[in-house]
C-alpha cells in the first residue's frame, strides 16, 4: 500500500510524530503548498518534512504541492487530532490589523539580511506577536524595553502597538539601525558590536528582547548583553530554536544560559517564525528569563572570556579557523642574531614606533597595550602620541570607532578589510590605506565657528555628544563677546539634532555623525538670532 511508508514514519517517530501528523493533515485539505510554507506552518525541519514527502503520492502545479483528494481519505485516521501548542496571543492578533498591515509593508522593505550575522528575518506576524505578547504580559506605559539586535524590526511592532513604550535598539548594522530611524516612531537607536561591549546609554532597562545568533557563544553573548542592559528585577525575552532532530545542539545552547543562573518563567515553543531558517522548521522558541542575585558575576564572568567567533557563516563563524587577531612577524634570516630594535613592532614600518598597542598583540612586545573593548568603553589614562590598532576580520564595522576614541597624532591600524573612512571623520584624520593598513594622522584644529564645534564634538568620543556640543556653542558665543546660557544652547541643539541626547560619537550610527556637520552648522547659524 502507499500508505506503508507513512505509517513507518509515524510508527518511528512515535511521540514525536504529532509534527508528521499536522504536515499530513495540511497536504490532504486540498491546499496547495510550497516546501518554505509547510515547513514554516509546522515548525518541522526541511530534512523531516521532505522524509514524509517522498512517501506520499503528490500532485504538482509549478513549486507547489498537495496529496490528490481522490487519495486523502485513507490517510485521515492517521491525522493529527491535537492542536499545536497554544499561542497566547493569537486571538489578539486580528484586532491589530492595522500594525499588521503596516509591519508587513515595513519587513518587505527593510534592508536585505546579511548571512554572516546570521540574520533570517521573521515573519510580520511574529513580530506583532511579540509586541502583544509583550504588552499581556508586562505594563508597557513608561517602560524601556532594550532590543539587543533588531533585524525583525520588534521596536517598530512594539511603538505601532504601545506606542507609550521607550524603546532602545542596539545593532552592528549601520542599515538596520537607519532604517529603524527613517520610519520616525521614536524608537532610539544605538551601534554597537556586542563582542566589544554595550554602549553606556543602554543601560536600565526594564525588559530587554534578543533574537540571537543560535550558537552557544552568540546566544550567550547576546543574553549577556541583554542583562547588562538591565535592571536588578528586568526580563530577558530570547528567541532560540533548534531542529527536533539535533537536540544536542539546544542542549548545547541551554547550557550556555545556565552557566548565567537565569530563571526561565516561561518557554513558549514554536512561538516565533521565520521566512527561512528551514534546518530548524522556520521555528523558534520564546524563553522568559529572569536574573537572579547570581546571575550578575555570572554575566562578567562569562564576559571576561569573550570569543569573537560567535556566527554559523562567514569570518566570525565557530566553524571557521579562530583566527586570532595578531600582526604578523617579518621572517628573520635564521642566522640573525641581533636583537630587533628598541620598539619596533612587527607589522609595522621601523619609523612607527607606537605609545600605545590596542587589540591583540604578541605579547612579547614592549610597548603597553589595551583591550579592544577597554578602548571603546572608556578613555586611555595616559597621553600618547602614536598609537597602532589591530582589528581582526568580521570587526571591521569598529573602525570609525576606534579612531574617534583617541586624540593620539598618528594612528595606524592594521586589518584585512579595513572598510573606507565615513566622510564626517575628514574633519579629524588625513587617512591613508594600503593593502592591509590604514595610516590616520590628526590634522590641526580647524578655523571657523561651525568646523571647531564639530571637532570638539569629534575629539571627545567618549563624552555625551550633546553636552560637548553645548559646551561648543557657549565657547563660540563667549568668542564673540556675548553669553548663551546652558538651556539655550540645549534648546538650539534639540532643535537641529532630537536624537542627539543622551548619545556618544562613539554609540552613534553612522548615519548620525554624517548628519552632524550640518546640524551643528545650523546652531552656529542660530546663535545669532539667540544672543
Amino acid at each position: 500500500m502507499e500508505r506503508d511508508g507513512v505509517e513507518r514514519l509515524l510508527n518511528a517517530a512515535r511521540a514525536d510524530s504529532r509534527r508528521l501528523r499536522h504536515a499530513l493533515a495540511l497536504l490532504c485539505d486540498g491546499q496547495w503548498w510550497t516546501l518554505a510554507d509547510l515547513i514554516r506552518a509546522t515548525a518541522t525541519a526541511r530534512r523531516t518534512i521532505e522524509t514524509l514527502l517522498h512517501e506520499l503520492p503528490l500532485e504538482r502545479t509549478a513549486d507547489r504541492f498537495r496529496v490528490p483528494l481522490s487519495h486523502a481519505p485513507g490517510y485521515q485516521d492517521l491525522f493529527a487530532v491535537a492542536p499545536p501548542p497554544e499561542d497566547p496571543v493569537a486571538h489578539m492578533v486580528p484586532h491589530y490589523s492595522h500594525a499588521l498591515e503596516r509591519l508587513t509593508g515595513l519587513v518587505a522593505a527593510a534592508p536585505r539580511a546579511r548571512h554572516v550575522l546570521d540574520h533570517v528575518s521573521a515573519t510580520p506576524e511574529t513580530a506583532l506577536r511579540r509586541a502583544l505578547l509583550l504588552g499581556a504580559r508586562f505594563w508597557l506605559p513608561g517602560t524601556r524595553l532594550l532590543c539587543v539586535g533588531d533585524h525583525d524590526l520588534t521596536s517598530l511592532a512594539v511603538k505601532l502597538v504601545h506606542p507609550e513604550t521607550d524603546v532602545t535598539v542596539v545593532d552592528i548594522d549601520e542599515r538596520i539601525l537607519a532604517y529603524i530611524d527613517d520610519q520616525d516612531l521614536g524608537v532610539r537607536t544605538r551601534w554597537a558590536d556586542l563582542r566589544l561591549g554595550l554602549p553606556a546609554s543602554a543601560r536600565d532597562h526594564d525588559l530587554a528582547l534578543t533574537d540571537p545568533p543560535y550558537t552557544p557563544e552568540g546566544t550567550s553573548l547576546f543574553v549577556a548583553r541583554a542583562v547588562e542592559g538591565l535592571t536588578d528585577d528586568g526580563r530577558v525575552l530570547l528567541a532560540y530554536g533548534a531542529s527536533e532532530r539535533t537536540p544536542m545542539l539546544a542542549f548545547k545552547v541551554q547550557q550556555a544560559l545556565s552557566e548565567l543562573n537565569l530563571a526561565y518563567e516561561a518557554i513558549y515553543p514554536d512561538f516565533n517564525r521565520y521566512f527561512g531558517a528551514e534546518a530548524i522548521g522556520s521555528a523558534a522558541d520564546l524563553y522568559i528569563l529572569r536574573p537572579t542575585t547570581k546571575t550578575r558575576p555570572a554575566v562578567t564572568s562569562r564576559l571576561s572570556r569573550l570569543a569573537t567567533a560567535i556566527y554559523t557563516q562567514g569570518p566570525q563563524a565557530i566553524e571557521s579557523a579562530q583566527t586570532a587577531l595578531s600582526a604578523r612577524r617579518t621572517p628573520r634570516p635564521a642566522d640573525h642574531t641581533a636583537p630587533e630594535p628598541a620598539g619596533e613592532v612587527p607589522g609595522l614600518p621601523p619609523d612607527f614606533v607606537p605609545d600605545l598597542l590596542v587589540g591583540d598583540w604578541p605579547k612579547d612586545l614592549r610597548p603597553p597595550r589595551v583591550k579592544l573593548s577597554t578602548w571603546l568603553a572608556k578613555p586611555y589614562a595616559a597621553a600618547v602620541d602614536r598609537v597602532a590598532v589591530a582589528v581582526p576580520p568580521g570587526l571591521e564595522a569598529a573602525l570609525p570607532r576606534l579612531l574617534l576614541a583617541t586624540r593620539a597624532a598618528h594612528v595606524r591600524v592594521l586589518g584585512t578589510a579595513l572598510p573606507p573612512l565615513p566622510d564626517v571623520l575628514s574633519a579629524v584624520y588625513k587617512a591613508s590605506a594600503d593593502a592591509g593598513s590604514l595610516d590616520a594622522i590628526r590634522l590641526p584644529q580647524p578655523d571657523g565657528d561651525a568646523p571647531s564645534v564639530l571637532r570638539r564634538i569629534l575629539d571627545n568620543g567618549h563624552a555625551k555628544l550633546a553636552n560637548t556640543w553645548r559646551e561648543g556653542l557657549i565657547a563660540v558665543a563667549r568668542a564673540k563677546g556675548t553669553t548663551l546660557t546652558k538651556n539655550e544652547a540645549r534648546a538650539l541643539i534639540s532643535e537641529a539634532a532630537p536624537w542627539s541626547d543622551g548619545l556618544t560619537p562613539l554609540e552613534a550610527p553612522l548615519h548620525r555623525l554624517a548628519a552632524l556637520p550640518e546640524a551643528v552648522s545650523a546652531t552656529v547659524a542660530a546663535l545669532s538670532t539667540t544672543i
